[in-house]
C-alpha cells in the first residue's frame, strides 16, 4: 500500500488560521471601510491590510473587492462571516471556561447614563460576585452600545432590544428586565409643569425631543415615533448632542423643547420631570449581551436583574400601559 503523502503547506495553513486574522476580517466586514475598522481594532491601517492579505493567502480566496470608492464582500467573504464568528465565539467560551472566577477579565457593562436604574442591577451583581471586576460604561443608547458589543469593546448593556435591526438581534442574547414608565422633562415655567402627571393628549401640538439625529439612540427615537403617531405630537429636529448637566441645561434653555425620558431620569437644574399618563407609555428594557459570551459576570448580572425585577415588580405591566405590539411579543417570549 503506498504511503499517505504529507499534507501540503497550503492545507496546513488552512488548518491553523490565526484568530487574530479572523477578528481583523470581521471588523472590515462590519465596517466595509479599512480606516474605520483599523480604528475600531486600535491598529494601523497598513497592519490591518497586511492581515487581510495574509488571510486571503491562507484561505486561497479573495474576501473583499476594494476600489477607491468602496469596500464590498465577495461571495467567499460572505461565506466566511458566520464561520469566523463561530470560531471567535468558541475561543472566547474556551478561555472563559478555563479561567477561574478570580482570573476572569473585567466585564464592561453599559448603564447608559448615571442615575438610572441599571446602576442598581450592576451594584447587586457586584454583591453577588465580589471577586469579579464589573466596570460601568456610559454609552447612552442601545443602538450605539450594540455596535460596541458586536465589536467586542463592550460586554453588556440595557435598552430596547426590539428596536435593534433583526440582523443585530440575531447576534445578541437578551433578558427582559423592566417595563419602564416614560416621562417628559419640561422647563420649570412650561404650562404643563404645574401638572403632577402629563396626559399624552396634553402634548398634542407640542414638539418633543427624542434623540432624533443621534445615531446611537435610533431605538429610542423609533419608540417615540410609534408613541406619538396619531396623537398630534411632533418629534423635534436634531439638536446638538448635550454631554453633561451643564450642556443639557444650556441647550434646553435655548430650545425650550420638552424631552421624552423615563421616570428614573436624573433631575436636571431648572426643569421638572413629569410622568406620562392616559395611557402610561412603557419603555421595554432588556439586559443585552453578545451571543456566545461566557463570563461569570454575565451570570451575576442576569441573577441580579432577575432578583430586582421580581422584587420591584418591574415586569408587571400596568393595566393602562402602552407598548408597541412587536416589543410586547419579544418581551413576553423571553420572560
Amino acid at each position: 500500500m503506498p504511503a499517505t503523502p504529507p499534507p501540503s503547506r497550503a492545507a496546513h495553513a488552512r488548518a491553523s488560521v490565526d484568530p487574530r486574522l479572523l477578528r481583523a476580517f470581521l471588523a472590515v466586514a462590519e465596517e466595509l471601510h479599512f480606516t474605520r475598522a483599523a480604528a475600531a481594532l486600535y491598529v494601523a491601517q497598513q497592519a490591518l491590510s497586511r492581515d487581510i492579505r495574509r488571510l486571503e493567502r491562507e484561505l486561497a480566496a479573495e474576501l473583499f473587492v476594494r476600489t477607491t470608492r468602496q469596500v464590498t464582500l465577495t461571495a467567499d467573504g460572505e461565506r466566511l462571516v458566520p464561520y469566523a464568528r463561530r470560531v471567535l465565539d468558541a475561543q472566547e467560551e474556551l478561555l472563559a471556561a478555563f479561567a477561574g472566577a478570580g482570573a476572569a477579565r473585567p466585564l464592561l457593562v453599559d448603564v447608559n447614563s448615571p442615575g438610572l436604574v441599571f446602576e442598581r442591577i450592576l451594584g447587586r451583581a457586584r454583591e453577588l460576585a465580589p471577586d469579579l471586576e464589573l466596570m460601568a460604561r456610559f454609552e447612552s443608547g442601545l443602538t450605539g452600545a450594540a455596535a460596541e458589543l458586536l465589536a467586542g469593546r463592550l460586554d453588556a448593556s440595557f435598552g430596547r432590544y426590539a428596536g435593534l435591526d433583526p440582523a443585530v438581534r440575531a447576534r445578541l442574547g437578551q433578558q427582559p428586565v423592566r417595563y419602564e414608565p416614560m416621562a417628559v422633562v419640561l422647563p420649570e415655567d412650561h404650562p404643563l409643569a404645574a401638572l403632577e402627571a402629563v396626559p399624552l393628549a396634553a402634548l398634542a401640538g407640542e414638539t418633543v425631543y427624542a434623540g432624533a439625529g443621534n445615531p446611537r439612540t435610533l431605538e429610542w427615537t423609533d419608540l417615540a415615533a410609534r408613541l406619538f403617531e396619531g396623537r398630534g405630537i411632533e418629534i423635534a429636529e436634531p439638536a446638538p448632542l448635550a454631554v453633561g448637566v451643564d450642556e443639557f441645561e444650556r441647550i434646553m434653555a435655548k430650545t425650550r423643547t420638552p424631552v421624552l425620558a423615563v421616570v428614573d431620569f436624573p433631575v436636571m437644574p431648572r426643569t421638572v420631570l413629569r410622568p406620562l399618563v392616559d395611557p402610561v407609555p412603557l419603555s421595554p428594557v432588556s439586559l443585552v449581551w453578545r451571543e456566545g459570551l461566557a463570563h461569570p459576570g454575565i451570570d451575576a448580572l442576569r441573577r441580579a436583574a432577575t432578583e430586582l425585577s421580581a422584587a420591584e415588580g418591574w415586569l408587571t405591566r400596568p393595566s393602562d400601559g402602552w407598548i408597541p405590539a412587536t416589543d410586547a411579543l419579544i418581551m413576553m417570549s423571553r420572560h
